[in-house]
């Protein structure tokens, strides 16, 4: 089982201080809009590599006025392990990461615990601009593949600096040779990640029968051209495209510019030509199927963000995902604005209600 068996939060966000002990069962979080439940889920979420659900900087999340800096302490069930994890920053550091008592990257976090999730703001994510379609196809591959994160990292370093070049006109061949190798290196592992993550994907959607909508998935460039997968073809691609890079002052091929393509399989329709219910029900489903592949992949269920899940999705379609949830074993933490929107879940989860006075957040543990 992977679960969060207690959790403190320390001057983050809304949060002067808030305490949760927790059995393993699915947490539905309701409250006011602005009272503090999605803070939690953030907090939760700076369990795992990045920059967390909001993808704000750590500053960003320091409880004001106060400025103290920020912590979140958890025990965590992983498997048959119990881990005690830290996270924090103090005002005008940076965020540091303990395990057990002893320091860790925050690639170790990925080692331990997999997250996965969904956020209102994704409810756009078929009809926004690739930029966030790659992000929620690297998170998806990063809960698989942790060290994603460090070759993604690796691979937009080299093409600054390279752009950086390109910029100033630089035309000198030899200028260029090591970015690009380097570049080709991390891009090949990236596009080998993406296209395995992928396959588990489509493989957990089909495997399962379910209440949401698979979704026909691919990656596609933007001028249609096929991206090389190798290291050498890669190389090769970005030395070519030097001249038309010149021009734009910028690289135009590469794995930073793949979009993640969606179709709604029975219908054969795009994902951004389908209803706002239906686009929230085929995240939905990539949301189930990618805990479902991990469930697999690394041994337990993910621990399940799901920020406002209960928008665009109707009643049966609501119940549909907690039996899911419930049926998968995962440890889901779930906010809405009543406790009405949770009433199907009855005893399966424990229920909290977060409140707000004196500009702080308060929790308090909700009988069923």
């Amino acid at each position: 089982m992977l679960a969060l068996r207690e959790l403190t939060l320390s001057h983050f966000r809304s949060h002067r201080i808030a305490r949760l002990s927790l059995d393993g069962r699915p947490v539905a979080i309701h409250g006011r809009n602005g009272a503090g439940k999605t803070n939690i889920l953030e907090a939760i979420s700076m369990l795992s590599p990045g920059r967390g659900l909001r993808r704000a900087t750590a500053d960003e999340m320091i409880r004001r006025p106060e400025g103290v800096g920020w912590k979140v302490t958890a025990i965590l069930q992983s498997l048959h392990q119990i881990h005690e994890v830290e996270t924090w920053i103090e005002q005008g550091g940076v965020r540091q990461v303990r395990i057990d008592g002893k320091s860790a990257p925050q690639v170790a976090l990925g080692r331990i615990a997999r997250m996965v999730w969904l956020v209102p703001v994704m409810d756009r994510l078929w009809v926004e601009g690739a930029d966030g379609r790659r992000r929620f196809l690297d998170r998806m591959t990063m809960s698989f593949k942790p060290h994603h994160a460090d070759t993604v990292l690796t691979y937009e370093k080299a093409m600054r600096e390279r752009n950086r070049l390109l910029k100033d006109g630089q035309r000198d061949g030899h200028w260029y040779d090591a970015l690009e190798a380097q570049m080709a290196r991390a891009a090949a592992e990236m596009t080998k990640n993406r296209n395995a993550a992928l396959s588990q994907l489509i493989a957990a959607q089909a495997e399962a029968e379910t209440a949401f909508p698979a979704a026909e998935l691919s990656l596609i460039q933007p001028d249609e051209a096929e991206l090389p997968t190798t290291e050498e073809g890669l190389a090769q691609a970005f030395a070519e495209s030097r001249p038309r890079d010149l021009l734009a002052g910028r690289t135009l091929v590469g794995p930073h510019r793949t979009d993640l393509a969606a179709t709604y399989s029975t219908k054969g329709i795009a994902a951004r030509d389908c209803s706002t219910g239906e686009q929230k029900a085929l995240l939905v489903s990539l949301i189930l199927a990618n805990s479902r592949a991990l469930t697999r992949d690394f041994g337990a269920p993910p621990i399940l963000l799901l920020d406002e899940v209960a928008a665009h999705l109707d009643a049966g379609r609501r119940a549909a995902l907690y039996d899911e949830v419930c049926a998968l074993g995962a440890q889901a933490f779930m906010t809405g604005t009543g406790p009405e929107l949770f009433a199907e879940l009855g005893n399966r989860a424990s229920h909290i209600e977060v409140s707000e006075a004196d500009g702080r957040s308060h929790i308090e543990e909700v009988t069923i």
